[in-house]
């Protein structure tokens, strides 16, 4: 049951950014998704560690003003290990949309880390890596 309930939170995690077709994106969800005090790292050029809520809000401005629309990403291979409690998932992924009207689509590898808590599975971490 673990991987079925981490599969299904991973999916509701790429859908917060989901805006296409004039939906709302849903980014807030990431708080109800994450422990408090979860960490958010990007690397690339530029190694940067997020709050949640340094994470959301611009995030939030970006898919809801217009600037970034159409925009969806999804998981394309993961491999999560699961042991008692904790849990990680390394997995890669795509995006597409519409940023400042030009079309755009990327790819990246992402980093989940998971743990059970007395209301069911919650992120406490996730960094990723956008492919050049």
């Amino acid at each position: 049951m673990s991987k079925s309930e981490i599969d299904a939170l991973t999916a509701e995690f790429f859908g917060a950014f989901d805006n296409r077709g004039g939906k709302t994106a849903d980014v807030a969800r990431i708080r109800r998704l994450m422990v408090p005090g979860g960490v958010i790292a990007s690397t690339g050029e530029k190694l940067t560690v997020y709050t949640v809520e340094e994470f959301i809000e611009p995030r939030e401005r970006l898919l809801s003003e217009g600037r970034l629309v159409e925009f969806s990403e999804w998981e394309t291979s993961e491999h999560t290990s699961i042991a008692g409690d904790v849990a990680s998932r390394f997995g890669e992924y795509r995006k597409s949309g519409i940023l400042d009207g030009e079309p755009f689509e990327g790819a990246g590898t992402k980093s989940i880390q998971f743990v059970r808590a007395d209301d069911g599975w919650r992120i406490v971490s996730f960094a990723w890596y956008d492919h050049p």
